[in-house]
């Protein structure tokens, strides 16, 4: 969801109800901690130097119980820190304190918000010596995560 796409759907609900993929809700005391610019450099497996830009904004649920933030003060928010910081209308990301920090993308269904999972992959596919079999998106679980043995050449590292 573009920043834009966000900004609108905010004036169509009456509180901020968001969800995570698991379809548990987040704490409606959740406190909006970060809005900011997000730019990524960095080099891909295949040598090819890339340039990534998202808008973050960061959830954090803390013990302020009475605490609720409105669909319209999160608007203002925005507002604020888009003349701040002259945010692009730029793809939203999300980071939620689950089991570590956690990164997710936004949709908006019409009467909420939903947390959808965000994936790795390879971008240099063509220089890549890994299997296309062998990519595989996890499964979004609750379970802990488990430590598998991996030997150089099986394809699985």
């Amino acid at each position: 969801m573009m920043l834009s796409e966000f900004r609108q759907s905010l004036n169509q609900v009456e509180s901020l109800v968001i969800e995570l993929p698991t379809g548990k809700l987040v704490a409606p005391h959740a406190h909006v901690t970060e809005v900011g610019k997000i730019t990524r450099n960095f080099v891909d497996c295949g040598g090819v130097v890339r340039t990534t830009e998202a808008i973050n904004v960061q959830l954090w649920e803390a013990t302020d119980y009475d605490h609720r933030l409105d669909p319209a003060k999160l608007e203002k928010i925005l507002e604020k820190t888009a003349e701040m910081l002259g945010l692009p209308d730029g793809e939203i990301e999300v980071e939620y304190q689950g089991h570590t920090v956690e990164k997710y993308g936004l949709e908006f269904t019409g009467k909420h918000f939903k947390l959808t999972p965000t994936y790795t992959d390879c971008l240099a596919k063509s220089a890549c010596t890994t299997p296309a079999a062998s990519v595989v998106k996890p499964v979004v679980s609750s379970l802990p995560i488990v430590q598998s043995s991996c030997k150089p050449g099986s394809g699985c590292c």
